[in-house]
C-alpha cells in the first residue's frame, strides 16, 4: 500500500517520500504523500498512517488523509455563513482559534491531553479566565461535531469531552459568576449630574440613553436600533427586530411594554428634531465607551452600561410587578434567564395588600 522514494535535490540534499495509494477495481481512490529527512522517519510514517487506514477500513469510516483543527473550525465558519448570525464575541473567539498553534495540528491525533495543555496555557500564558477559556472548549465541541458528520471523526469528540471534564475538575475552566452589580443611588445621581453638563457639548446624549435605558431595561444595542415608526404610544409598546436569543438572532422581532415616562423621553426628543428613522441613531460602542469613561472619572468601580438592564428589572419586580409582567418588558423567555437579571434587596421589596395577593 506504502512506498517510499529517495531524492536528492540540486543542491545535494537526500530526502524520503513516503506515498500511500488506494486502488478499487483498477482505479485510483485514495492517494498521500509526506516527505522526510530520513528514512526511518517516511518508514514510521507509513507504518502509522496504513495502520489508521486499515483501521477505518475495517470499521467502514472514510479513510481522511490530513485534516488540520483549523480546517475543521473553517468548515464551521462555513456551514454557519448565511444561516446562523453569530455575535461579535463568538466571531472573535472562532477567528483567534484558528490562529492558535493548535489549530494548525492533525486532528486525527489531538488527544484529550492538548486540549488540556492547550487550556492550560490560555490560562497562563494569556491571562483568560476560566469562563472565557470555557467558551474556548465550547466553541472546539460545536465545530469537531461538525467533523464526526463530515469526516468521521467521532475519536476527536470524545477526547474533547474527557479533556472538558478533566479542566472542570482542576478548575481550570468554570461557567462564568453570576453578576450582580447593581447602581447605587448616589452613582446614579453622580452620572446623572456629569452627563447633564456633558449634554450641551456632547455629540451623544448619554444623560438620555442613561435614563431610558433604567426605564425600558433595553440592551445598548437595542437603544440604538430602535426605530420610531416601531414605537406605538397609544399601547405604550415598541418593537425591536432581531432580538438576542439563545438559537435565534436574525428575524426574531419582539414587541416590549414601554413605561409612560420612556414615551415622554421619546416624544420630546421628537419634538426637538433629535430624532431621525431611530430614536436614538448612535453607534452602541460609543455609548458603551462614553458610560465606562465616566465610571473611571467618577471613581465609580465595577459598573458597566449592561448592568442597568440588570437594575432595571429588579426596580420593576421592587414595584410589584409579577414575573409575567416583567417579562414583557424584558423579553426574557423563562424565570430561568429572568432571574440571572434580578437583584432584590429583602427590605425593598413591596408589601402587598390582601386584595393584591
Amino acid at each position: 500500500m506504502g512506498t517510499i522514494t529517495q531524492r536528492k535535490s540540486a543542491k545535494g540534499a537526500v530526502s524520503f517520500r513516503a506515498q500511500i495509494r488506494l486502488k478499487e477495481g483498477g482505479e485510483l481512490t485514495y492517494s498521500e504523500s509526506k516527505t522526510f529527512t530520513r528514512r526511518a522517519l517516511a518508514q514510521e510514517w507509513l507504518r502509522r498512517r496504513e495502520a489508521e487506514i486499515e483501521e477505518a477500513q475495517a470499521t467502514g469510516q472514510p479513510v481522511q488523509g490530513l485534516i488540520t483543527l483549523k480546517q475543521i473550525l473553517q468548515d464551521y465558519v462555513s456551514d454557519a455563513k448565511g444561516i446562523v448570525a453569530w455575535g461579535r464575541s463568538k466571531t472573535a473567539d472562532i477567528t483567534r482559534l484558528q490562529k492558535a498553534k493548535l489549530a494548525h495540528r492533525d486532528a486525527r491525533h489531538l488527544r484529550a491531553i492538548d486540549f488540556i495543555e492547550y487550556a492550560k496555557w490560555r490560562r497562563t500564558e494569556e491571562d483568560a479566565g476560566p469562563a472565557t477559556v470555557l467558551n474556548d472548549i465550547v466553541w472546539l465541541r460545536q465545530a469537531c461535531l461538525g467533523a464526526v458528520a463530515r469526516y468521521g471523526m467521532n475519536r476527536l469528540v470524545q477526547e474533547l469531552d474527557s479533556a472538558k471534564q478533566e479542566l472542570l475538575r482542576l478548575k481550570i475552566i468554570a461557567k462564568p459568576r453570576r453578576r450582580i452589580r447593581r447602581l447605587r443611588p448616589e452613582e446614579e445621581a453622580a452620572l446623572k449630574e456629569y452627563f447633564a453638563k456633558q449634554e450641551a457639548r456632547a455629540s451623544i446624549p448619554m444623560l438620555q440613553i442613561l435614563e431610558f435605558a433604567l426605564l425600558t431595561t433595553r440592551r445598548q444595542e437595542e437603544i440604538t436600533t430602535l426605530k420610531v415608526a416601531d414605537v406605538d404610544f397609544e399601547s405604550r409598546v415598541g418593537w425591536l427586530d432581531d432580538v438576542k436569543h439563545p438559537k435565534l438572532k436574525t428575524g426574531n422581532r419582539r414587541c416590549f411594554r414601554m413605561l409612560e415616562p420612556a414615551l415622554e423621553l421619546i416624544k420630546r426628543r421628537m419634538e426637538s428634531g433629535q430624532v431621525d428613522d431611530l430614536v436614538f441613531p448612535y453607534n452602541h460602542r460609543s455609548i458603551s465607551s462614553s458610560f465606562t469613561r465616566a465610571c473611571k472619572l467618577l471613581n465609580i468601580p465595577d459598573l458597566r452600561f449592561h448592568d442597568l438592564r440588570h437594575e432595571a428589572i429588579s426596580r420593576l419586580f421592587e414595584r410589584g410587578y409579577s414575573i409575567e409582567q416583567v417579562a414583557q418588558f424584558s423579553l426574557h423567555e423563562s424565570w430561568a434567564s429572568l432571574k440571572i437579571y434580578t437583584h432584590l434587596d429583602p427590605a425593598d421589596v413591596p408589601e402587598l395588600s390582601c386584595k393584591d395577593e
